[in-house]
């Protein structure tokens, strides 16, 4: 079980979420209470170990900007959280090529009808084996929010993804139930283990973890 303990901001965070056994440690680069430098995310990733893969989330920016952040910020990883473009990912590709990977964020808006729903589907599907990150909308927000979707529901519309990655309302009291319904490939926890926004609560991050991967 692929685990992301996502929009910290100092190194303490970062190292202690690698010391207890996270994948990858997540930088938001998106409007935000959590929102980082590319250059700040340089220094942090400079003390991490070359293993830990280092994410960055980013909103809709020029294909140009986001490759400049990601090369000066040191990641090795691009969340595309600012909708479903192809264009961009595309492009994305032509300027990073294999050097920093990729994953598109799907919004599950939480209280929308069917066809909503069905369409978050299909944008999975066209994905295919991409890394794919679905984390759930409040009317226009996501991200960050501590909002958990139906996961039955969205198991129902997914079926199965080899790469899928679920993110939203999780905590440690909660992700091996979304992990036990939706069967991902990953998990990604930003506000569920903060003591505010920013600032980890260590205990919670190596709980979660160890929950993550209890099935």
């Amino acid at each position: 079980m692929w685990v992301k303990i996502c929009a910290n901001t100092n190194l303490e965070d970062a190292l202690a979420a690698a010391e207890f056994g996270a994948d990858a440690v997540g930088f938001v680069f998106a409007a935000s209470q959590r929102q980082m430098t590319p250059e700040a995310v340089g220094r942090i990733s400079a003390g991490l170990a070359d293993g830990v893969e280092r994410v960055g989330v980013f909103g809709a920016l020029p294909a140009e900007e986001i490759a400049s952040a990601a090369e000066v910020a040191g990641l090795n990883a691009v969340q595309l959280h600012g909708g479903y473009d192809l264009a961009l990912s595309e492009r994305l590709r032509e300027l990073l090529g294999d050097r920093i990977e990729l994953i598109q964020t799907v919004h599950w808006t939480v209280g929308e009808d069917a066809a909503s729903e069905e369409k978050a589907g299909r944008q999975l599907v066209e994905l295919g084996g991409e890394r794919v990150l679905v984390d759930a909308r409040v009317g226009t927000a996501s991200g960050g929010m501590g909002v958990s979707f139906d996961w039955e529901r969205a198991r129902q519309v997914f079926g199965v993804h080899p790469r899928l990655i679920v993110a939203g309302g999780l905590r440690p009291e909660n992700v091996k139930e979304a992990v036990r319904v939706l069967k991902p490939w990953g998990v990604d926890v930003a506000s569920g283990v903060e003591l505010r926004p920013g600032r980890k609560n260590l205990e919670k991050v190596r709980k979660f973890i160890d929950s993550a991967r209890a099935l």
